[in-house]
């Protein structure tokens, strides 16, 4: 395993289509680096408004 320390915000579209095997079926796509946000202004994964809304 490597651990990596995030020091970049990116911006990504995605798609929310899933399979029937709850696999995504689009890829991300990267769309701009986020010069103006700080790592610590973004909430973690699973955590935010975005994942309680889910």
């Amino acid at each position: 395993m490597t651990l990596v320390r995030p020091d970049l915000v990116a911006e990504v579209s995605a798609d929310r289509a899933v399979d029937h095997g709850g696999i995504f079926r689009h890829p991300l796509r990267f769309q701009r680096l986020r010069l103006d946000v700080g790592v610590g202004d973004v909430p973690r994964f699973g955590a935010g408004p975005v994942a309680a809304a889910g």
